[in-house]
């Protein structure tokens, strides 16, 4: 078994990285609060980076219209543009008549499968390469760049 750079108490909660310890801080809790908790085995940290740090940045720094956007709103906004990682609900709105609203799925760690999260990342890269670079950069273009942005 790995040795872990902390010591584990039995009946602890002991954040993993700085990243977890962020997320608890965010939440206000403080060494010894009780807390209830599901357990769920997160998805690949290293992927979850490669589509924040990774492809966001790259849109961010090449895509005017992504320019001051922080990396949560670059991927929320592709969501909602494209229809990728949405949930579809039809709407009857009065005096327009039946719609669809596209509502954005959580794409925590908590939410969202390492499987689920790998297709939208798939449809980002299509999308963005049809509608942001159609004669430059293929999908597999963009998915290549966004893991070298995730390195730098």
């Amino acid at each position: 078994m790995e040795k872990l750079p902390f010591q584990v108490k039995k009946g602890c909660l002991v954040p993993a990285n700085k990243w977890c310890e962020d997320k608890l801080r965010e939440r206000k809790y403080k060494i010894g609060d009780i807390v209830f908790a599901v357990i769920r085995k997160p998805r690949n940290p290293k992927f979850n980076s490669l589509v924040h740090a990774g492809f966001a940045r790259l849109l961010i720094e090449n895509i005017e219209g992504f320019k001051y956007m922080t990396p949560h709103q670059v991927l929320k906004r592709l969501q909602i543009e494209s229809g990728i990682g949405c949930t579809e609900i039809g709407v009857d709105l009065p005096g327009i008549g039946p719609c669809v609203q596209k509502i954005p799925d959580s794409l925590s760690f908590e939410s969202m499968s390492q499987e689920r999260f790998s297709e939208v990342f798939k449809g980002f890269c299509r999308y963005v390469s049809e509608k942001y670079w159609p004669d430059d950069m293929s999908p597999e273009d963009v998915e290549r760049l966004s893991k070298i942005m995730e390195d730098e």
